[in-house]
């Protein structure tokens, strides 16, 4: 299968359109961040940094821990970037840049999400990091791909009062059983659901009058055979629709800055953000 050229557009230098990047420049195993400024963050413990490409919202530092090569590369906010930068991950193992061609041989990324996000549940508070079994997509990305709904999304499509079907994804199941294998205390697994925006689709409300009445309630008190909703961020369900249909193991691994049951945020989310960089690290030594 040869792709053409407005399938899959290189820059001039032969790099990926979007991130910029030629094959030899990515890892195996990949860290993803939203926030640009959190790639420096990540890759500062890095023994040694042999590239660093920058091109809009996705920033690239590839470097060596020990012995392990790795790629750290931020994303953005959104399941839309999260499209991007997944089909062009893909794009750079699995695809002949010289011939165009989609390689015989599939080749599976280790893709870790180190995110924040907000609680729902009152038993999981600040200074929590919650690794997500499930993601549940209430976005629109789900439609244009091959994804499925199951009996969480149907009762919770009920619940909402939604006009849509949600969709739902699991964690790669190597990668969450190697992060939640002896993980610290404060790590618990999580049906994550990944919001379209950050204000009223998270149940904010500032200048305006909320379409779903009480919507945080009707999550946080959500329960489906003892399957409760554990936290709401904007990126988690992209990764695990992307990764499922490309064949990648993908986790998503998020520390807790906001507990939406008691109106709380961090005091110091920098240090929790970098608690759990070191964490992830640790664990992929």
């Amino acid at each position: 299968m040869k792709l053409s050229e407005t399938d899959l557009i290189f820059n001039p230098d032969g790099s990926i359109y979007h991130l910029n990047l030629r094959p030899e420049h990515i890892a195996d195993t990949i860290i993803t961040v939203g926030d640009p400024e959190r790639v420096p963050m990540v890759s500062k413990y890095f023994d040694s940094v042999e590239i660093k490409v920058n091109k809009r919202e996705f920033v690239t530092h590839t470097g060596k821990l020990g012995k392990k090569r790795i790629t750290v590369i931020s994303s953005g906010i959104g399941t839309d970037n999260v499209e991007i930068l997944m089909n062009e991950l893909d794009a750079l193992v699995n695809v002949n840049f010289q011939t165009r061609e989609v390689k015989p041989k599939h080749k599976s990324l280790n893709i870790i999400r180190i995110g924040t996000s907000g609680s729902l549940q009152a038993n999981i508070p600040i200074n929590s990091v919650v690794v997500s079994a499930l993601g549940i997509g209430m976005d629109a990305l789900g439609f244009f791909y091959d994804s499925y709904g199951n009996n969480i999304t149907e009762k919770l499509k009920n619940t909402l009062g939604l006009d849509f079907l949600p969709y739902c994804n699991p964690a790669g199941a190597d990668l969450f059983n190697h992060f939640m294998d002896n993980a610290p205390e404060n790590w618990v697994e999580g049906t994550t659901v990944t919001c379209p925006g950050f204000y009223a689709p998270q149940g904010r409300v500032l200048r305006y009058k909320a379409k779903i009445n009480g919507l945080m309630e009707k999550m946080s008190s959500f329960n489906l055979d003892g399957i409760r909703l554990s936290n709401l961020e904007m990126e988690t369900a992209g990764y695990y629709l992307m990764g499922k249909l490309l064949g990648h193991q993908v986790l998503s691994i998020s520390a807790i800055l906001a507990s939406r049951k008691s109106n709380e945020f961090s005091k110091n989310p920098e240090k929790q953000v970098d608690t759990l960089i070191k964490q992830v690290l640790e664990r992929l030594r």
